[in-house]
């Protein structure tokens, strides 16, 4: 079994869409105050425009965590 966490940061663009971002294996002891520092950072730094929309809006931030089991099939 595999464990996979990954932070996903969403925000709303300039032409009204959402869009994420995730980073993978966050720091354990991350706070909700430097994630939130850091999306504002990064809109504004503006370096991303996705669609050519600039990011516009912080909408929300997730610690997503999945399980993975692999089977060794063989065929």
């Amino acid at each position: 079994m595999e464990l996979n966490k990954k932070l996903v940061m969403t925000f709303k663009t300039t032409d009204d869409k959402k869009v994420s971002i995730s980073v993978d294996n966050p720091r354990e002891d991350l706070s909700e105050s430097e994630v939130k520092n850091a999306m504002e950072l990064i809109t504004e730094k503006n370096i991303f425009a996705p669609g050519g929309a600039d990011l516009a809006y912080l909408v929300s931030a997730k610690v997503v965590q999945t399980d993975t089991t692999n089977y060794d099939l063989v065929l």
